[in-house]
């Protein structure tokens, strides 16, 4: 018990620091509640590994991503948020109106907070091939929509046959000359809709029972060789950038059994909010978005979930509150 009297608390936890995170982060701060941020094993999120962004309002020239979560990071810390490198790697969440969570850091340190924001985002799946890993950034991308316009009229690839897929193939057909699309089995996994679009587009070759052999290029994409899985026969075509579109897998490993996710493991929040099931306990960002996944979107519901916190802090005494009533 001596032990758990010595434990830190504080009024807001956030967990991750990409757009979500560090938006919570501004508003927490903002509101008096003395937000602390675990950046986890990605100080960033994934604009981290984007070279440039150019559709983040306020930028009219761009800006890469490393250099705009570092400036997130500094308004953060502008009103007095801070900024801790660790990771949570255990929650302990009371589902009491009022009641005070636990967080572990690292495996060794257990931390309290009246309320938790959670911007832990979600993983891009890659193939795994070291070509890939090697040109990530160089041309390899996960997100179409975020990365596509830089390879306006020139040749493309994609990888994936799910409905985001699909829909990326025919985001990236409208701004670039030829889309090769890659299709792992003999169909695609999309909805009949999608399908439509995809073999109704002109410009993409959809390839079925192939996959990435090798992405070729030193320090940006100058093409690719493909497989075909039946035959084994390959194939060399000259593209500027691959994009991958075979899911992601959001981060809330360590909050199974505690909190309402659905069946890709994306945490549910209610309604038109950041409430999870747990009183005090919002979730932001990709984490909880499997739909947009884009920064601004993240960074808006960062915003909602530090004005939701907010808002429940208010409804509910606290334990230094509570020891004074008495």
């Amino acid at each position: 018990m001596a032990e758990e009297n010595k434990m830190e608390r504080i009024k807001c936890l956030i967990i991750g620091s990409g757009p979500a995170g560090y938006t919570a982060a501004i508003y927490a701060a903002r509101a008096d509640m003395q937000p602390v941020v675990y950046t986890g094993m990605e100080p960033g999120g994934q604009l981290t590994t984007t070279t440039e962004v150019d559709n983040f309002p306020g930028y009219p020239e761009g800006i890469d991503g490393p250099t705009m979560m570092v400036q997130l990071q500094q308004q953060a810390e502008r009103f007095g948020t801070e900024v801790r490198i660790g990771m949570i790697t255990e929650v302990k969440l009371s589902q009491e109106v009022g009641g005070v969570h636990k967080a572990c850091v690292d495996n060794k340190t257990w931390i309290e907070a009246q309320t938790i924001i959670i911007s832990t985002g979600a993983t891009a799946k890659y193939l795994g091939l070291p070509s890939e890993q090697r040109l990530r950034g160089g041309g390899v991308s996960a997100c179409a929509v975020c990365d596509g316009f830089f390879y306006k009229n020139q040749d493309v690839a994609i990888v994936g046959g799910g409905d985001t897929a699909a829909e990326e193939a025919t985001y990236l057909a409208n701004i670039c000359n030829k889309v090769t699309m890659l299709v792992r089995k003999d169909e695609m996994r999309a909805s009949k809709a999608m399908q439509h679009r995809v073999t109704s587009t002109k410009n993409i070759d959809l390839r079925y029972n192939t996959e990435v052999d090798e992405v070729l290029g030193d320090q940006v994409v100058e093409g690719l060789r493909m497989v075909n899985n039946q035959t084994g026969e390959k194939e060399e075509i000259k593209i500027t950038g691959l994009f991958i579109a075979i899911g992601h897998k959001p981060n809330t490993d360590i909050f199974k059994d505690q909190l309402e996710m659905d069946d890709a493991g994306y945490l549910i929040t209610k309604g038109k909010t950041t409430k999870t099931n747990i009183p005090g306990v919002f979730a932001s960002g990709d984490v909880q978005d499997k739909d947009y996944r884009q920064a601004i979107t993240a960074a808006g519901t960062g915003c909602m979930a530090a004005l939701d916190a907010e808002r429940y802090l208010a409804t509910v005494a606290t334990p230094e509150e509570e020891v004074s009533a008495s």
